[in-house]
């Protein structure tokens, strides 16, 4: 029996044929190609409002990774934890990673994330206001006990950026702060490649200034003048030469993100996909 007839007996069997997942693009299993993600806050509005439905059109169009975010309905749009991971199992997906903040429900966070099978917990904006090396030093004492907190959870934690950590405090990049005063192995960063472009900078130049800190991307195009995203290919961002720099980013799993659409969010994520078939 060849791999195809193998695949399709599975996809029976599992009652994944009548979701239309036979028709998952053929890079996702290829190989040499990485699997793709989708952070869930690119279709925010859906989650809330049909959560299931939502995920079986993110795993018709192929994404087989998924990164949660807190919404007014919990870290998982009213989701139960064990509920979205055997719905993201039931259609070939994981719940890798999610996004919350270190705040007064971080207990509860880190307990729901491991009861939803994730490898990692985000913090997904920073816990504190000013734009100091003194404060990012103390945030960084912070994720560091996040970070051990994680880790008796068999939990990873991690430290999304957007723009303004990349502001400088005298001649000192706040950002680099961060990285500097953190334990590799307790803080990860989850780099969000729109952004930094959107500062000016080059992320494969933080790939290169620190390799293997970035096991985490938020991959997605951005307008630079507006600030706003948009799909691949209509922005500034060199899809490609990130990706072939992924080695030196020590990059494990990347999430695309759509924050602003041409149409809908579905119409826009399945663009993004498309444009991935051809440029992974």
């Amino acid at each position: 029996m060849n791999f195809n007839t193998n695949r399709r007996k599975f996809l029976k069997q599992s009652g994944l044929a009548g979701l239309g997942i036979l028709t998952l693009p053929s890079f996702v299993n290829a190989p040499g190609k990485r699997a793709v993600g989708v952070q869930l806050y690119s279709v925010r509005k859906e989650m809330l409002e049909d959560p299931r439905g939502t995920l079986r059109q993110i795993a018709k169009i192929g994404f087989t990774e998924l990164e949660s975010a807190r919404s007014d309905k919990g870290n998982y749009y009213g989701l139960k934890p064990k509920e979205i991971k055997k719905i993201a199992g039931d259609l070939g997906m994981k719940v890798v990673s999610g996004h919350v903040h270190v705040d007064d429900q971080w207990s509860r966070s880190v307990d729901e994330a491991a009861e939803a099978g994730q490898d990692y917990l985000i913090c997904s904006s920073m816990p504190t206001e000013g734009q100091t090396v003194s404060n990012y030093e103390k945030v960084a004492e912070t994720f560091s006990k996040a970070g051990e907190d994680c880790k008796k959870a068999n939990l990873k934690f991690g430290y999304h950026n957007h723009d303004y950590e990349f502001e400088k405090d005298g001649d000192k990049v706040l950002y680099d702060v961060l990285l500097e005063k953190t334990d590799p192995s307790l803080v990860n960063m989850e780099l969000d490649l729109g952004w930094v472009i959107v500062t000016g900078n080059d992320p494969v130049k933080y790939f290169e200034k620190y390799p293997g800190r970035f096991p985490l991307w938020h991959l997605k195009d951005m307008d630079v003048a507006k600030k706003h995203s948009v799909e691949f290919g209509k922005g500034q961002i060199n899809v490609s030469r990130m990706l072939k720099n992924a080695g030196k980013s020590g990059m494990k799993h990347f999430f695309v993100e759509q924050e602003e659409y041409a149409s809908t969010a579905i119409e826009s994520l399945t663009e993004d996909f498309r444009y991935l078939e051809k440029h992974q």
